[in-house]
């Protein structure tokens, strides 16, 4: 079946089978940042944003992004042009083996889309779904607030 969606801002016109995993998809599309990691939804690592609302792909089936906004790791900057959160984990040493990373990375842009201003609190229950096994979370929970920051002054896009 041929489905049309929107993956970080490009529209995408594909044949997929009807019970083709996202993440698959997505990983035939050339998202390197969509991880595979325990296929059950428990770990995170496969993390998109979808019409702004963080999902697991390994849960869905391509079909279910027809007519929708799927955003990537990918889609929030680049090597060269870093989004201000991707600056702000890597100022603050929140990437280690950088398996979780994307996924992290996107809980915490939707958490700063809907508040400026988030507690340490609010940051922890935000990535609580994305486990990480190298840092602790100390450094995650300090480069989300410290990109909060940013945005707060005016630093964000």
């Amino acid at each position: 079946m041929r489905i049309s969606f929107d993956l970080n801002g490009v529209s995408q016109h594909v044949d997929v089978e009807p019970g083709e995993p996202l993440i698959s998809l997505l990983r035939r599309l050339g998202m390197k940042s969509v991880k595979e990691g325990c296929d059950t939804g428990d770990c995170g690592a496969c993390t998109v944003l979808l019409d702004g609302r963080a999902v697991r792909s390994c849960l869905m089936v391509a079909p279910q992004v027809q007519g929708r906004r799927v955003l990537t790791v990918e889609g929030l900057g680049t090597v060269d042009d870093l989004h201000p959160l991707q600056r702000a984990f890597l100022q603050s040493g929140a990437v280690q083996c950088g398996f979780c990373t994307p996924g992290m990375v996107l809980v915490a842009y939707e958490l700063l889309l809907r508040t400026d201003d988030p507690t340490a609190d609010e940051v922890r229950e935000a990535i609580s779904g994305n486990l990480c096994r190298c840092t602790g979370y100390v450094k995650i929970v300090d480069a989300v607030l410290l990109a909060a920051r940013w945005k707060r002054e005016g630093r964000w896009r």
